[in-house]
């Protein structure tokens, strides 16, 4: 019988340090190959835990390869016969401020932001409003600003909602957080395989239950999904982070009717990158195509304003939003009220969307940049680039014999930041590539981009 301590003070949930002690068990070679696992209701029963629990822990080990189950008869060790030599990386002691060149995928151009036009604003925000810049506003955020965001998903994304469907709050993370809460943390809650690593961190901490949900070419995997038991998943549609799969119109469907086949399933629709859209419109939102209030819509002003500018909003089906009022809304907005009001008239006066065509134009350029110089490189004949189509990154499969973990440290040398993609993988995963980079281009100009590219060949 398997036997090891559980940390009850740890912000780590109990399934998760199960699937950690099995797994490293299995690496080290202690729990052989073919070797029978106990069964869930033994195991349970022998650290005083719940089946549930040990149960996640073994369909997690399950769906990553490491143990295999055999009907009517239990889980046992899948073969695991893997070299244990570890590769030696070269120690690269290098400042940050050796870094010339980020291609960081959460860079912003902060000289494209509307200085000008935002101060303006700003001061007629000051000069009308007086009194009520002091006042504490509605939990949902003030009316004007949910209007104009109520009006802009209707015109750019094809969604009717009202006004009191939406929240507004400091950023995406709270909101998460917020979402969580609302739902309840005994759910099972699923996030993609790879993606962003804060919002795998955020649901860890604040949910009891997590699974790394593993994609396929289509988007997030629908048989896992089903599989781990999931009740809430967390998903990037129109450009996955950081694999860049627009999900298509099949796979949205097959989620949508994954939520309609049980009560209280729910899709969380985190819609980040949708303004970033370089071949014509982009993908209707999930949120736009759900009939039965199954879709939570979430997206952020981060991306197309500025990092500092702390304003995300989410769209509540009607039944959640009223769910809100009654136990969350005592929360106070966390917005300033000062910014929300210059925010909703800078949106009223159409500056928003003029400034959205304008960086847009600006990252096009960027981003034709970066791969016409990889074409015009010796890369050219071993590489292959995807995710090309919006946001603003592309992924980069090398194919010169190099490992990421090479290539990422050569451009380092260089004053080269750049990021491989198995940085993403909140657990690993037997399909990854080991030779893939990750590529922003919003932080850095064409001129500069070009000169990057100098340094490398």
């Amino acid at each position: 019988m398997l036997t090891f301590h559980i940390d009850n003070t740890s912000n780590t949930p109990i399934y998760q340090q199960i699937y950690s002690y099995i797994r490293m068990e299995i690496e080290s070679g202690n729990l052989k190959s073919g070797e029978r696992l106990p069964s869930k209701r033994a195991f349970a029963s022998h650290m005083n835990i719940s089946v549930v629990t040990v149960e996640t822990a073994y369909g997690q080990l399950l769906s990553e390869g490491y143990i295999r189950s055999k009907a009517g008869s239990g889980f046992y060790v899948e073969d695991y016969n893997i070299s244990h030599e570890v590769e030696e990386i070269p120690d690269i002691s290098i400042d940050c401020a050796d870094v010339k060149y980020d291609f960081g995928t959460s860079s912003a151009d902060t000289s494209l932001f509307p200085f000008s036009v935002w101060a303006k604003l700003s001061r007629a925000t000051l000069n009308e409003k007086t009194t009520d810049l002091l006042n504490s506003c509605d939990f949902r955020g003030i009316k004007p600003l949910r209007e104009e965001i109520a009006q802009y998903l209707h015109r750019f994304r094809g969604m009717e909602v009202s006004p009191d469907q939406i929240i507004v709050g400091a950023g995406s993370e709270y909101l998460l957080g917020l979402i969580i809460q609302l739902l309840g943390r005994d759910m099972a809650y699923g996030v993609e395989n790879p993606g962003y690593r804060r919002i795998y961190d955020i649901f860890s901490i604040s949910a009891s239950r997590v699974f790394p949900v593993p994609m396929d070419e289509k988007g997030a995997s629908i048989s896992a999904i089903s599989g781990f038991g999931i009740n809430v998943i967390h998903v990037t549609p129109s450009h996955h982070f950081p694999l860049g799969i627009t999900m298509p119109i099949v796979r949205r469907q097959e989620l949508l009717q994954w939520t309609y086949s049980k009560h209280e399933r729910y899709i969380i629709e985190d819609d980040c990158d949708c303004e970033f859209c370089y071949n014509g419109r982009p993908a209707p939102a999930l949120q736009s195509l759900d009939k039965q209030e199954r879709v939570i819509y979430l997206n952020t002003f981060t991306r197309t304003l500025a990092p500092s500018i702390r304003i995300g909003y989410m769209v509540l089906p009607e039944h959640l939003a009223e769910k809100f009022r009654s136990r969350l809304g005592f929360y106070s907005c966390t917005v300033p009220v000062f910014e929300q009001y210059t925010l909703a008239k800078f949106m009223a006066e159409g500056h928003f969307e003029r400034h959205i065509n304008r960086i847009k134009r600006v990252y096009r350029q960027r981003r034709d940049t970066l791969i016409n110089c990889i074409k015009n490189s010796p890369l050219s004949n071993h590489s292959v680039i995807s995710g090309e189509d919006a946001g603003l990154h592309i992924v980069i499969k090398v194919m010169n014999g190099m490992p990421q973990n090479e290539l990422v440290s050569s451009a380092l040398k260089a004053g080269i930041k750049i990021h491989g993609l198995t940085e993403y993988y909140s657990f690993p995963d037997s399909n990854i590539p080991e030779n893939s980079l990750v590529v922003g281009f919003s932080g850095i100009d064409s001129e500069q981009i070009e000169k990057v590219f100098n340094l490398l060949f």
